[in-house]
């Protein structure tokens, strides 16, 4: 005979204990799912950063160039103390002074030079940036791989050690495209050990709510940050085509070029 303080625990509403964990793991989900894209994101824009230096650095140089001409023609022409004064100031800042951290950043790390830098230093040919723009397929084992092997799913230091190592690997092999490299440690981690999940305790539960509510507001300042910049700012104006974009802003400049030579001809009085 069924006493009915039996009932509740096979019919009755979940413990509070099992509300925290339904919460806890939503909350997991929806914090990896949110890391997943902002990763993807990020790629998106260090790789489109490469291509709009790439492609559009020389421009933007020759414009810089022209300005100081058309500055330093003026001052010439007029002698005026403030034209004077602006044609030094565009000048300077095409030619800088470095201090000495300036000088290294960009060109050497603990390992020494980067292979551009000593390209530039012998005379050869420097490397273009390689363009990486990860596949549907690499994007799909990614997100996999982040929702099984995500450290923010370890409920031991040690398990989270090993997926922090693990998904280090795995946000690297995506950065670089590597679809092949994707499905090696797919294969890894399908091999390697499954942790148990133990059952939590309700002040833990609640700790770990607490935590993934600090990690979510610190995405969020990332995202917005990657958001807000120059380049997030324009990737997002053609996110599905980047190279679009490019051609739309490499016509833009070529025109600003074409303005400035004119105008420059016209204060040298070439016209």
């Amino acid at each position: 005979m069924t006493t009915p303080e039996a009932e509740p625990e096979q019919g009755g509403a979940p413990r509070p204990e099992e509300r925290l964990e339904q919460a806890v793991r939503a909350a997991e989900q929806a914090l990896i799912e949110y890391e997943i894209a902002l990763e993807t994101f990020r790629v998106e824009v260090e790789n489109f950063s490469r291509l709009h230096e790439q492609r559009l650095g020389p421009v933007y140089a020759r414009l810089e160039e022209l300005e100081a001409q058309i500055l330093e023609a003026r001052a010439a022409r007029t002698g005026d103390a403030d034209d004077l004064r602006r044609a030094d100031e565009a000048r300077a800042r095409l030619m800088p002074i470095p201090g000495v951290e300036e000088l290294l950043h960009g060109w050497m790390d603990g390992d020494g030079l980067f292979p551009e830098a000593t390209a530039m230093l012998t005379d050869q040919a420097v490397r273009p940036p390689q363009r990486v723009r990860p596949g549907e397929e690499a994007r799909r084992l990614y997100r996999e791989l982040a929702r099984k092997a995500h450290p923010d799913l370890a409920q031991e230091e040690a398990e989270r050690i090993r997926r922090e190592e693990f998904i280090t690997r795995v946000n690297a092999a995506y950065a670089r495209g590597d679809e092949a490299e994707l499905r090696e440690l797919a294969e890894e981690w399908a091999a390697g050990p499954v942790p148990e999940r133990r059952p939590s305790r309700g002040e833990e539960l609640y700790a770990r709510l607490e935590w993934l509510d600090r990690r979510k507001e610190l995405l969020t300042l990332l995202a917005k940050e990657l958001e807000e910049s120059a380049i997030g700012a324009m990737l997002r104006l053609a996110p599905d085509d980047p190279d679009r974009l490019l051609d739309e802003i490499a016509e833009q400049l070529a025109t600003q070029v074409h303005e400035r030579e004119a105008e420059l001809a016209g204060v040298l009085g070439r016209e």
